[in-house]
């Protein structure tokens, strides 16, 4: 391997790829679409447009009046994120049998990459900031679904009915689901009234809320730097956001509440370090070019605090 660049390896770029951690949803709830440069134009509709009903009326010989359907252009980038991992050569020449140290660098990096991205949506999706005016809502005391007189049915359906187009996705923590999955409710509604107590299935949800699918962050994040006893907690909190999505809209068109651009694609470079150790080593470097984005803020419904 040539020591005199920055070569991209083919075979650690394809286990950077192909990686996935599960406990990530990153990628389904903000889907990633391709960019042809970093700095990119997309568009952000005026949603009055589809809903203003034009005088259509027209005499014989008169001229129909004309509709416009106009958007507005903003300019942004995409960002790079990267990390690097040493491995020294002799780590190299000491693995272990059937040990891959480059491979074993490219997956915990590439981890610790989707981590990242991970914190970056849940940011963006669990903010008040991300949806329009009328577009959110707090719970608090016996409302929060924790609690045994809560209506979380209610509240959701509410929530459904509000935003110009219906969500068909639903993003909740790790708790928050669990609450709503054991809410005597909920249990109420898909027992038939036999029982309070259980666990409901995801999916029974989905078709009880009309939805496409029903995500759930169980991704962890240390609190604290490394030096101190790890302090973890819910990179997705105690909340949940119902919005619409579409994989196939893109920055040029479609409407979607929300999108990632990509400019490249995830890639692993193998550089070389004389300066590592006594033999020198290798940099594993794990990096994309990416940008989470809320496109549409009309097409969601944030619900905060849904449990104590």
């Amino acid at each position: 391997m040539s020591k005199a660049n920055f070569p991209t390896d083919p075979a650690l770029t394809a286990i950077a790829i192909a990686y996935r951690n599960r406990r990530m949803i990153a990628d389904e709830v903000l889907p990633r679409t391709p960019v042809a440069k970093q700095e990119f134009t997309y568009l952000h509709y005026n949603l009055g447009e589809g809903f203003t009903v034009p005088n259509a009326r027209v005499g014989r010989t008169s001229r129909p009046n004309q509709v416009e359907f106009g958007a507005t252009q903003l300019t942004s980038s995409t960002e790079d994120f990267a990390l690097d991992a040493p491995v020294p050569l002799v780590d190299i020449a000491n693995k272990p049998t059937n040990y891959n140290p480059k491979g074993r660098a490219t997956e915990q990096t590439t981890n610790l990459i989707e981590l990242g991205r991970e914190v970056r949506t849940a940011n963006l999706v669990f903010n008040k900031k991300s949806y329009a005016n009328g577009l959110t809502k707090t719970l608090s005391g016996n409302n929060q679904w924790s609690h045994d007189d809560s209506k979380p049915i209610a509240d959701l359906l509410s929530a459904l009915d509000t935003p110009v187009m219906r969500p068909n996705i639903m993003v909740l923590g790790q708790k928050a689901a669990t609450a709503l999955r054991t809410n005597k409710s909920i249990i109420k509604a898909y027992n038939g009234s036999l029982g309070d107590e259980g666990l409901v299935p995801l999916e029974y949800l989905k078709e009880l809320f009309e939805l496409e699918d029903i995500y759930v962050g169980q991704a962890l994040i240390n609190t604290v730097n490394q030096a101190k006893k790890a302090v973890l907690q819910q990179a997705w909190g105690n909340h949940c956001a119902l919005i619409y999505r579409d994989r196939l809209a893109d920055t040029n068109g479609g409407t979607t509440f929300g999108l990632t651009a990509q400019f490249g694609s995830r890639e692993v470079r193998d550089i070389f370090d004389e300066n590592m150790g006594m033999r020198g080593g290798y940099n594993v470097r794990v990096g994309e070019s990416v940008k989470e984005l809320i496109t549409a803020p009309d097409l969601g419904f944030f619900l905060e605090n849904v449990i104590a």
